[in-house]
């Protein structure tokens, strides 16, 4: 199972002299900016939506390269990398909505919800099911780059 989803981003300059950022884990998706730092900024967007897409079409997130001084890392949004923590986790273990519903003694519907990338989550609930899947959650704190 993956234990992180930030993904290291690929930058370069197109022919207009936009900063254009892609991530070749991923293999499609790409953003730009006038400037890097708005270009990287647009990347966590961009973060957002090609994990969120992969866990809408139940498909297997890839795991992240290393990144380098040229591949920035881009870290999505936290309620994502839940999200995607989440999913990963539930497809490693091979079970059912149903059977996760039942362990965690809610309704199937509210299993689909924590697994919908577009739905909020508290992060507590989430934490939680992860626990049942015999993973937990840890945070990490780093200076802003």
């Amino acid at each position: 199972m993956l234990d992180t989803f930030n993904y290291p981003a690929e930058i370069q300059r197109d022919e207009d002299g936009r900063f254009v950022v892609t991530f070749p884990d991923f293999g499609w998706g790409a953003t730009d900016g006038t400037t890097r730092e708005e270009a990287l900024a647009e990347a966590k967007d961009l973060l957002r939506e090609l994990i969120s897409t992969t866990i809408r079409e139940d498909a297997h997130l890839p795991a992240p390269s290393p990144a380098t001084k040229r591949r920035p890392v881009v870290v999505p949004p936290v309620q994502v990398a839940l999200k995607a923590a989440l999913y990963t986790a539930y497809r490693s273990a091979g079970i059912s909505q149903r059977q996760l519903a039942r362990d965690l003694n809610v309704a199937e519907s509210a299993v689909r919800r924590m697994l919908n990338p577009d739905h909020p989550t508290k992060a507590a609930t989430i934490d939680n099911a992860l626990r049942r899947l015999g993973k937990r959650v840890t945070v990490t704190v780093t200076d802003a780059a």
